[in-house]
């Protein structure tokens, strides 16, 4: 039986990635573990396309369609233009649930100057909670596309933001009575704010515009399996400094609270940047100008079997996780 959340890299290979039609034209960047988006040639520029579902938040289902599959487009090196999206609508749904999810697509996408062009709405039987499953294309010149899977051994490893970012946000929403009981309004005000923080597009882009090899927003699985994805992708090893990876306050109460683990809660939010060290003290300082918080937690090895997190100074193997930690709360 298969575990709730991604399908597993190995059952990727061993089921999805075989079956996927001819080989394709003009394709630069194909489906892969790791690979969040697609890259077709047409001239000097690349299409970059990316689908995800929304599947687990009812609140702002519509905000975090739009940025989580902008961000997959961005962290291409791309700048998102155009946006598919698919609204499932659970039975006995009423008028009212539409408008709010569409008027979300609507702002989030004239915030980061996306049209939506097309897509797809209809109440579907079975379901218990709303779907929204959404496709973004953007554009990049080719000499500036990049990809997870180009990470280099020695590359610094760099985060924005921090852990669990996205998993906070929804958590202080859909759990939002209980954690006000546990923590006051306040604290669960703040964070449900996490939900503003979920674009990666303009660090992504201006990261890539100093110099990068790979890049990659962690979502289902967290930071930890953003790493794993990032290290398959690329064929290599890593090594992570726990100290070194920012968690908030807000995060590390709700995950405490609920016995969960920051390093494995979705991540829409934060950025995964593989680079040079050369490069990496320019991209921080050029973060740090336009107020994004950003840090140094590791670097990339030749020895793709070594996938390790310092803690407290002993280095233990950091595992992927099997599902993501929202699943046990929402």
């Amino acid at each position: 039986m298969l575990p709730t959340g991604k399908v597993p890299p190995e059952k990727l290979k061993e089921i999805v990635f075989k079956h996927l039609g001819v080989q394709g034209e003009r394709v630069l960047i194909k489906s892969g573990v790791g690979v969040d988006a697609a890259a077709v040639e047409f001239g000097d520029e690349v299409l970059v396309a990316s689908t995800d579902p929304i599947t687990g938040a009812e609140k702002h289902i519509g905000f975090y369609a739009v940025n989580v599959n902008a961000n997959d487009v961005a962290t291409f090196g791309a700048k998102p233009k155009w946006f598919l999206v698919s609204v499932l609508l659970p039975e006995n749904a009423d008028e009212t649930l539409l408008e709010d999810i569409m008027a979300d697509i609507d702002k989030s996408a004239k915030e980061l100057g996306i049209a939506v062009i097309g897509g797809h709405t209809e109440v579907t039987p079975g379901l218990k909670r709303p779907i929204v499953v959404g496709t973004m294309l953007g554009e990049v010149k080719k000499e500036k596309l990049v990809h997870a899977g180009n990470a280099k051994p020695g590359d610094v490893i760099i985060l924005t933001k921090g852990a669990g970012v996205e998993g906070t946000a929804i958590i202080a929403s859909e759990r939002e009575e209980e954690l006000i009981k546990a923590f006051g309004r306040e604290f669960v005000e703040r964070a449900k704010t996490f939900l503003r923080k979920i674009s990666v597009v303009k660090e992504a882009l201006i990261a890539n515009e100093i110099g990068v090899n790979a890049m990659h927003d962690p979502t289902e699985g967290g930071i930890a399996n953003g790493l794993h994805e990032m290290a398959d992708a690329s064929g290599l090893g890593f090594k992570v400094y726990y100290e070194k990876i920012p968690i908030a306050d807000e995060t590390k109460k709700i995950c405490e609270y609920f016995n969960l683990d920051p390093l494995a809660l979705i991540s829409s939010g934060a950025l995964l940047i593989s680079t040079s060290r050369e490069n990496a003290e320019k991209i921080l300082a050029a973060l740090e100008k336009e107020g994004i918080v950003a840090s140094i937690i590791g670097e990339f090895l030749e020895d793709k079997e070594k996938r390790v997190i310092v803690k407290e100074g002993k280095e233990e193997e950091l595992k992927q996780p099997l599902s993501d930690e929202l699943w046990k709360v929402v």
